[in-house]
């Protein structure tokens, strides 16, 4: 990762993935699969918004349809209090 993937970390984006079902162009009733994975900004999604046009203009696949999930890197420790504790010899 570098330092503007860094910069963007801080800024807001987090992991993202979509799974994309497009139509095969060869058999329009098969779909196929494709998983992307990038760092974006939820949720208005830049990154994956400029993937899906170039996809359309410049993909021969139509779209069937995009499963996103995102999930943001930074954020609060996790912690919780040991309400015991346990000593071995």
């Amino acid at each position: 990762m570098g330092s503007t993937d860094f910069e963007n970390v801080i800024k807001g984006y987090g992991l993202t993935t979509a799974k994309i079902l497009y139509h095969y162009p060869d058999y329009p009733g098969v779909l196929q699969t494709f998983v992307w994975q990038d760092y974006d900004n939820a949720p208005r999604f830049p990154v994956l918004s400029k993937f899906i046009k170039f996809w359309h203009d410049e993909i021969e696949g139509p779209l069937h349809s995009v499963l996103v999930s995102h999930n943001g890197l930074v954020k609060p420790a996790e912690w919780r209090a040991a309400k015991a504790e346990l000593v071995l010899h």
